[in-house]
């Protein structure tokens, strides 16, 4: 574990010090941490392997995913739905839930071997997007302005969606032989998520009305309006998962409502803090799933019916609900292509992954595991590579209607 923490501060100083030249070669971060985190785990005889299956790690990556998850919250400007409300409302309310479904769909014709519970599991796994691994998208000004915010809404509300569906799939799929009854599964996963629905917006709205109470007297610094930042994650976390909720969908929830609730003049400013930590964070989860991985592939197993799940649900799992959902929206057929291709998997997924390990049994768990190694570092290939001339295909395309219209004209 001491050359695993080793080497993972070497790669962050390295990249802290070339970061302006590498993302010009397009290395990013995420593969460079992939790449030396597999060759520690394979010189280090599975160090990572060793403590993955613990309540330890369990409740270390919930924590991870409260922190992700509250950052994703409170980047959303323009509103609760931004500023496009009914576009955001048509990803997170038809393209997501048509999303579950088609991977659902996906795995029950390739993965023979998995029930109905795993493969819903599975489904909450591969589904939600991360920016992570191609971070420049949001800041490409070749992409339409308008859907990079939607990208943005998105990915930020999509992960608080997805979990409590993860919560009840879980619960369905640790029963007994997968038999547990749906109601009963229910059952146990509605307190806690009823727990978080409650814990999540008061910590957040007395927090916001608090710090606006506190900077109307001067009684903030501005060190200190960027650690409550820091504090409200962890406060909404431990309080929800204390009183039997779960925490994570409880730090999504306060996230929302404290950026709902909070007024200030520079929020970018107050939120650097909680950035860098989730940066960070983010960092040492692509460092893990190199050693995952690693682990996954030795240990064999991979089918022609992973390779084919993968594919797609890199490929279409997202692509299609997302066309179906946008087609009456404002949006041309080539910016719903580009919302519908833009969607890399990360974090989220492999914190989903994780959660999924500690729970499953009977052999189940390692081919989660595989399936997620496989989906993520597919998508940090494709859409790591390809975000950069899809976004100059578009723009070419762009200019070339423009000047169309002129000659018309």
């Amino acid at each position: 574990m001491v050359q695993s923490l080793i080497a993972l501060s070497v790669v962050l100083t390295i990249w802290s010090l070339l970061a302006s030249p590498m993302q010009r070669g397009r290395i990013t971060a995420p593969i460079l941490l992939v790449v030396v985190g597999a060759g520690i785990e394979y010189g280090t005889y599975h160090a990572v392997a060793d403590t993955l299956n613990s309540q330890v790690a369990q409740h270390l990556a919930e924590l991870i995913l409260a922190v992700l998850v509250f950052v994703d919250a409170t980047d959303v400007h323009g509103g609760l739905l931004g500023r496009d409300p009914r576009s955001a409302l048509r990803l997170l309310g038809i393209a997501l839930p048509l999303s579950i479904a088609l991977a659902f769909v996906l795995g029950w014709l390739l993965l023979p071997g998995f029930t109905w519970p795993v493969l819903l599991v599975l489904a909450c796994i591969v589904v939600p997007t991360d920016f992570a691994p191609a971070s420049r998208i949001l800041r490409d000004a070749r992409i339409p302005e308008r859907v990079r915010e939607l990208l943005n809404v998105e990915a930020g509300y999509k992960d608080g969606i997805v979990a409590p569906v993860l919560v009840f799939a879980l619960a369905l799929a640790s029963g007994p032989d997968d038999s547990e009854p749906p109601m009963h599964a229910l059952a146990e996963a509605l307190p806690e998520i009823g727990i978080a629905l409650v814990v999540g917006p008061v910590v957040g709205w007395v927090l916001g009305k608090l710090a606006n109470a506190a900077e109307r007297r001067n009684l903030m610094t501005e060190q200190s309006k960027r650690i409550i930042y820091v504090a409200a994650p962890l406060l909404s976390y431990s309080l929800s998962v204390g009183l039997g909720g779960n925490g994570f969908v409880s730090a999504f929830l306060c996230g929302m409502a404290l950026n709902y609730v909070r007024q200030t003049q520079d929020k970018h400013r107050e939120l650097e803090l909680i950035d860098d930590v989730a940066v960070l964070l983010t960092a040492f989860m692509w460092f893990v799933v190199a050693g995952i991985g690693v682990i996954a592939l030795m240990s064999g197993g991979v089918t022609w019916g992973m390779v084919g799940y993968t594919v797609l649900a890199v490929a279409v799992v997202r692509l299609i609900p997302v066309m179906l959902a946008l087609i009456a929206s404002p949006m041309d057929w080539r910016e719903r292509l580009l919302v519908g291709w833009l969607g890399p998997r990360g974090t989220t997924s492999i914190v989903f992954g994780l959660l999924a390990f500690n729970v499953l049994e009977g052999g189940l768990e390692k081919q989660v595991l595989l399936i997620m190694v496989l989906v993520v570092l597919s998508s940090v290939v494709v859409h790591g590579l390809s975000a950069a001339p899809v976004a100059e295909v578009f723009a070419r395309s762009r200019v070339r209607r423009r000047g169309r219209v002129e000659l018309r004209h």
